[in-house]
């Protein structure tokens, strides 16, 4: 009967540290911190984004990809729309490469 007693009392044991064990990774994953990241800055004329692995610039874009003019972002949104389109590109490792099809598409203002 004592046997028995320890056995549940250990088994129990076990098992709430199991599930604690679990949770505490659950939330250490869901608190995972992206690698990527974006950031918008303003330029004399407007605004630009930048890229950053692990803290550390990529990609930095002062200026419009692909325009012949050499001018800004209008708006901190638009630049950030660019910058999550890349990071996302980068992400599934595709060239971070923007064309102007794409920038139509975001309704960036040209």
């Amino acid at each position: 009967m004592m046997i028995t007693k320890i056995k549940k009392f250990f088994w129990n044991t076990i098992q709430k540290n199991l599930i604690v064990l679990a949770l505490f990774l659950l939330f250490t994953a869901c608190a995972k911190k992206e690698a990527l990241t974006t950031a918008s800055f303003k330029t004399n004329s407007g605004w630009g984004y930048m890229i950053a692995y692990k803290e550390k610039i990529v990609i930095k874009q002062s200026i419009i990809p692909v325009i012949s003019d050499t001018k800004s972002f209008d708006t901190e949104s638009d630049a950030l729309k660019v910058a999550d389109l890349v990071k996302q590109k980068l992400k599934q490792n595709l060239s971070p490469t923007v064309t102007k099809n794409e920038l139509i598409l975001l309704k960036i203002k040209l």
